[in-house]
């Protein structure tokens, strides 16, 4: 009897400094402050002058209403309300000039936030170096005498165990 009441006790007591911590967390925890998840992303952060990049961002609260894009880089884009933030896509000119381009959101609530993006202009290749016909084939080279080579021993083993075969019946019978 003694110990179930040293028992109660000791749980009794685990719940109470249980309440009082949980009391402690959710009474200091302090309110969010308004433009913590005010933010803008751009994806990719470098392109290529002349490609496609996808903008999504955050206006805090305000993410059912649309948002202001501007940049040097590509101008005004209007961001719609998309699963809990705003998204847009936008393509560079193909005539940008290379460099770091601002971004930055305006939101309707004030809010504003702003990233960069890198803008290239790298010259492609218009064909690749040449590098031959495919290894080091020239004419009748080791592939035809591989291929016949196979073939006569093919026709080899085919023609002997016939005769092999042929022997064995003659023999038993």
């Amino acid at each position: 009897m003694q110990g179930l009441r040293t028992i109660n006790r000791a749980f009794s007591a685990a719940l109470t400094l249980l309440g009082l911590v949980g009391a402690f967390v959710l009474l200091s925890a302090g309110p969010a402050r308004a433009g913590e998840n005010t933010f803008i992303e751009v994806t990719p952060n470098s392109v290529q002058a002349g490609s496609r990049v996808n903008i999504r961002a955050s206006c805090d609260t305000n993410n059912n209403e649309q948002a202001n894009v501007h940049s040097d880089a590509f101008g005004h884009v209007m961001l719609r309300p998309d699963k809990g933030f705003l998204t847009g896509e936008v393509t560079v000119p193909g005539n940008k000039q290379p460099g770091d381009y601002p971004i930055e959101l305006r939101c309707q609530n004030g809010q504003r936030a702003s990233t960069t993006l890198t803008v290239l202009n790298m010259a492609s290749p218009s064909k690749g170096p040449a590098t031959g016909g495919g290894g080091m084939a020239g004419g009748r080279g080791t592939g035809s005498l591989l291929v016949l080579g196979g073939v006569a021993l093919v026709g080899t083993a085919i023609a002997l165990g016939m005769a092999g075969g042929r022997r064995r019946t003659g023999a038993g019978s």
